[in-house]
């Protein structure tokens, strides 16, 4: 009995030796903790203790415990390799943490229930980098990536893949910028060769199609419609009259020679995400076990739809995606169920394409083919120091254009017709100091796209038109108003050319269209740039004069969406600047003011527009938010959880240029009007407040105040109170307007 006992006793101590190397072993992995060895009292709810636990399957966790689970700081070793250190809450690694394989690849950044997710850095076992935004496990949003082959990614993702807009970088030196689709260069971009050759234009699919330039260091360029089959491919190549030319040049080069060295790289695949190594904690709900599937367009549960703006918050449930690895995510907190965003984003791109058997169909061919002709015409090298002779008003050039065709103009199917520039030396140049690219400008204009009309002509009768890519809008004019444009040039040349960010329309051309026969119509019109090009949705586009007479939207409610442009009356924002941008932005509306005023300039507009940053209930600065005006909640703005905020990827154009009035950072407050004060221009603030995204600037500058204004000032005067109109003098225009201005738009302190 004596020898079992004791036999009993020595296999008991050996058993607690082994116990202890092993545990001892795995403590050495770790960096050196203090820690309290667990106790045999059953602890309290809500008593967070620090733990050293082996565990079921011979993972091992040391760090802080509470309630029967991870929760605070802490370290977890699994078998196979895997580690990760970093925050836990109630079994979740949600915070920041580093995620470590056994290969030496490793993540660094933020995590949420299991997932990498918010900002945070790949370094992969052979060498990739990124460093970025990610979301479920996939690179989404802004972010780069350093290849082990030496290229060299900056921009966004989407799902995984480049999408959007970025630049990449090939280790020969070649480098692209524009726009991305699954990990191809997709849609509007350039390809700059190591040996200066660029193509700029349209691509599908890692490859050109569409409309597009290749242009030579020589000044040569080739201008088309791409196509790798070469049976669709239609161009015409402008030499530069350098001896050296590219006469022989086949386009079909670029596809057989010039790309052969440009492929993406795939990039390094992850093993093992970490959300499929979470275990399952007795007693917990990390893994219910409802599932999700990541479908086109949308990450399961988390709604990322194809139009960045509407964005959802996650209802309660798992993502699962055996091909990518996104497993796993419960989501418990009840501030995670938010509705959609309020705003009825239009359906379709606005206007109406004008195709063949529209009323304006064959003008647009004449303006097209009119703008190649004065664009692609050669000149001499532009210097910015202009001569008075080319701003006389006789300056002028007439080109007839037969169907035919003539020495100088292509055969066409339009009717005949007769082209007219206006100075075009004059607009030649300030495209250039717009720094606006000849072959883009003919490609946006004169390309294989049509053009689009705006649904209905302004208050002046005049017609506009978009090009397909947005950059330009087209205005037909009065003959008044290209006198107005003609008198005012030189001083509208020596004002933007001396003010970088002055917020007045860009003009970059002049031109009139004559149909030859019995009709002899004429009709004018300007170039101009359009203000609202941009990857974000426009959520609410305002027109301000600073006066109250007849300023307001006569759209009901329902029907207002944000491509309605609201008035005066209908503003309900004032907008927060930070220091540097309202300092800036103050003394350029006061030079632009002074400059139109002395042009005798009234009537013009501040427009603006602006989107969302954040679809998300809004912060507010410590008071009562009310409904007024019969608001809902809802319209106000975009609305989100905070994880929904988390989710957002806020900067779709992250890499175009800020400028005044152009991509602007800035805060909008709500405001609300005093309800037995209907002319009151600006509300109360109710401290309820939105990130925004700006854009805005001075348009409608061919307005002078011609008779016809005095007797509209007169004849209103006499009915309404005399400064609630808009036709007033332009001091009086310019004082009030200012004043106006410089209320809705304050530093942000």
């Amino acid at each position: 009995m004596s020898k079992k006992l004791g036999f009993r006793k020595a296999l008991e101590t050996k058993v607690k030796k082994s116990q202890a190397a092993a545990k001892k072993k795995a403590i050495s992995i770790f960096t050196a903790m203090s820690v309290a060895h667990v106790d045999d009292e059953e602890p309290g709810p809500g008593e967070v203790r620090n733990v050293e636990k082996v565990l079921p399957g011979g993972d091992f966790y040391t760090g802080q415990w509470c309630d029967g689970l991870p929760h605070g700081d802490g370290k977890y070793l699994w078998t196979d390799g895997c580690m990760y250190v970093g925050e836990w809450s109630k079994g979740k690694t949600i915070g920041k943490g580093k995620f470590s394989w056994p290969s030496g690849a490793t993540y660094e950044g933020d995590f949420r229930s299991g997932f990498m997710d918010g900002k945070g850095t790949y370094t992969g076992s052979s060498g990739d980098t990124y460093k970025g935004s990610w979301i479920i496990n996939l690179k989404h949003g802004q972010g780069t990536e350093s290849y082990a082959n030496g290229d060299y990614y900056e921009g966004e993702w989407r799902k995984g893949f480049q999408e959007g807009h970025g630049r990449y970088q090939w280790k020969n030196g070649n480098h692209y910028i524009g726009q991305w689709k699954n990990g191809l260069m997709y849609g509007n971009g350039t390809m700059v060769w190591s040996n200066e050759n660029r193509y700029d234009g349209f691509w599908e699919d890692g490859l050109p199609k569409g409309n597009g330039n290749y242009k030579w260091p020589d000044g040569s360029f080739y201008v088309g419609i791409w196509s790798k089959d070469g049976k669709d491919q239609n161009g015409t190549y402008y030499p530069s009259g350098s001896p050296t030319g590219n006469m022989d040049w086949d386009p079909q080069q670029v596809y057989s020679e010039d790309l052969k060295d440009c492929k993406i790289s795939p990039g390094e695949k992850i093993s093992v995400f970490p959300s499929q190594k979470m275990p399952n904690w007795p007693g917990s709900k990390v893994n219910d076990g409802r599932r999700g599937r990541l479908s086109e367009g949308r990450l399961s549960n988390y709604s990322l739809t194809s139009d960045i703006n509407d964005v959802s918050a996650a209802s309660e449930g798992d993502l699962v995606d055996g091909d990518e690895g996104v497993v796993s995510l419960h989501v418990e907190d009840s501030d995670m169920r938010a509705s959609c965003p309020q705003f009825k984003m239009p359906v379709k791109r606005q206007g109406q394409t004008i195709s063949k058997g529209h009323k304006n169909y064959e003008l647009m061919l004449n303006l097209q083919l009119g703008i190649r002709h004065s664009v692609g015409r050669p000149g001499p090298a532009i210097s910015l120091d202009l001569k008075s002779s080319a701003f006389d008003p006789k300056e002028k050039v007439w080109t007839r254009f037969p169907p035919e065709g003539s020495k100088h103009t292509p055969p066409h199917q339009s009717c005949d017709f007769r082209w007219k520039d206006y100075c075009p030396l004059v607009f030649r140049t300030l495209r250039k100091l717009f720094n606006v690219d000849a072959a883009d400008y003919m490609i946006s204009i004169c390309g294989n796209d049509a053009l689009r009309e705006l649904s209905s002509p302004g208050k002046s009768g005049s017609f506009f038109y978009l090009t397909h890519d947005d950059r330009y809008m087209i205005k037909t004019m009065r003959k008044a108003e290209v006198k107005v444009l003609i008198r005012m040039l030189p001083a509208y040349y020596n004002h933007v050319r001396s003010y970088e960010n002055t917020l007045v329309t860009k003009f970059y051309g002049l031109h009139c269209v004559k149909l030859t026969g019995t009709a002899q119509k004429k009709v004018r019109f300007v170039i101009m740039g359009n203000l609202f090009c941009t990857d974000y949705a426009i959520h609410r586009r305002f027109d301000l004069k600073g006066s109250s007479h007849g300023r307001t939207t006569a759209k009901p409610e329902s029907e207002i969406d944000p491509t309605t442009t609201l008035k005066d009356l209908d503003l309900n924002y004032i907008f927060r600047l930070e220091k540097v941008w309202f300092e800036e932005f103050c003394r350029q509306v006061d030079r632009d003011c002074d400059f139109l005023e002395q042009e005798r300039i009234m009537d013009y507009s501040l427009l603006i527009g602006f989107h969302f940053r954040e679809a998300s209930t809004p912060r507010t600065s410590g008071v009562h938010t009310p409904n007024g005006n019969g608001d809902n909640e809802n319209e106000g703005a975009p609305r989100l959880s905070q994880v929904g905020k988390d989710l957002l990827v806020i900067d779709p154009s992250g890499l175009s240029s800020i400028s005044l009035g152009i991509n602007m950072p800035a805060r909008a407050e709500k405001t609300i009007r005093k309800s037995d004060c209907e002319t009151q221009l600006v509300g109360e603030p109710t401290g309820v407040i939105y990130d925004v995204i700006l854009f805005f600037g001075i348009i409608d500058i061919l307005q002078d105040y011609d008779i016809s204004k005095k007797l509209e000032h007169a004849y209103k005067s006499m009915q309404y109170d005399p400064t609630s109109i808009s036709a007033v003098d332009p001091k009086q225009y310019s004082k009030r307007f200012r004043d106006f201005i410089f209320k809705i738009f304050v530093e942000d302190t």
